[in-house]
């Protein structure tokens, strides 16, 4: 999938194999880069990139949260995510901008290190498998909270939350995990945000939830009150979801993935809600410049 690409580092573009790093790089050791995730989309013009500059804010802000030095502007980096893409001629892809403590030394401070950023960007299908939606089961591991790690930060290391909820949720035989907050309210997917929908309302775990804010959330949020959906923001139990009438996750990767069932419990009928499919066509009437209300939201590349 990667072979021939071109990916940019440190302001140089190079073939995907030649981008090399020592085995002992801190970041990779420590887990301490950052990242964000992005997509393009094909349009009627050619491609653009979905909410480019939100994504290279949130990358700004995760980085001041961790007291990283980046060494290039925010337009600096949008300009080379658009030159890698002209290069590469990928139409529709997903793009993860990476910056990381570019250094094999042992110790865990990385005070005064070089800090790296490397862009990639690769063709990307469906993270999730949609069909009636994905079986989900309520991970046994908390979501993480700002008393802990910088929840508001797309960070390497928080991930690791993530990941033992995934594969915990994965070795029993679901495609994914539903995390809870320390209060017990439901949080987030390991790499999604998500909504319920009740009696016509849709509704999702507020920023207290200790939430990464995802940008595809935020966008859902705008596009369903656009088209006169009631959307709150509120706690949701845990129990909540099982009574839903439909479920869903969102995020850049998933965009929006249906939840057929919960810990075996059938959401609604089982079946891609009214709600959900509509949202889904808006959001890729969106995302693919079908939408003048929210054409700012592209960059074309």
């Amino acid at each position: 999938m990667k072979e021939g690409l071109k990916v940019w580092l440190d302001g140089d573009f190079l073939n995907y194999d030649d981008a090399k790093v020592p085995i002992l790089t801190h970041s990779l050791q420590y887990g301490s880069g950052i990242f964000e995730g992005i997509r393009a989309y094909r349009n009627e013009r050619g491609t653009a990139v979905f909410r480019l500059h939100d994504h290279i804010r949130r990358f700004f802000n995760t980085a001041k949260i961790y007291r990283m030095q980046l060494k290039y502007s925010p337009d600096e980096i949008s300009n080379a995510i658009l030159d890698l893409l002209r290069m590469n001629r990928l139409d529709e892809c997903y793009i993860r901008p990476f910056a990381f403590y570019n250094d094999d030394g042992i110790g865990l401070s990385p005070y005064g290190k070089r800090v790296s950023l490397f862009i990639g960007a690769v063709p990307f299908g469906k993270y999730l498998s949609r069909g009636n939606g994905a079986k989900c089961k309520t991970s046994t591991w908390k979501r993480i909270n700002s008393g802990i790690l910088p929840v508001q930060a797309k960070a390497s290391g928080n991930y690791l939350n993530s990941l033992v909820a995934n594969l915990e949720a994965r070795s029993m035989g679901f495609d994914e995990a539903i995390m809870l907050g320390e209060n017990g309210y439901i949080a987030e997917g390991p790499g999604e945000n998500i909504f319920i929908v009740r009696d016509g309302t849709l509704i999702t775990p507020p920023v207290e939830s200790d939430i990464l804010v995802g940008i595809t959330r935020d966008s859902i949020i705008k596009i369903a009150r656009s088209v006169g959906i009631n959307t709150v923001e509120r706690n949701i139990h845990r129990e909540e979801i099982y009574i839903a009438d439909e479920a869903f996750f969102v995020g850049t990767a998933a965009e929006i993935t249906p939840i057929e069932s919960v810990d075996n419990i059938v959401i609604g009928n089982g079946k891609v809600g009214d709600i959900t499919s509509k949202l889904l066509k808006e959001y890729m009437d969106v995302v693919h410049g079908r939408n003048e209300k929210f054409i700012s939201w592209l960059t074309q590349v």
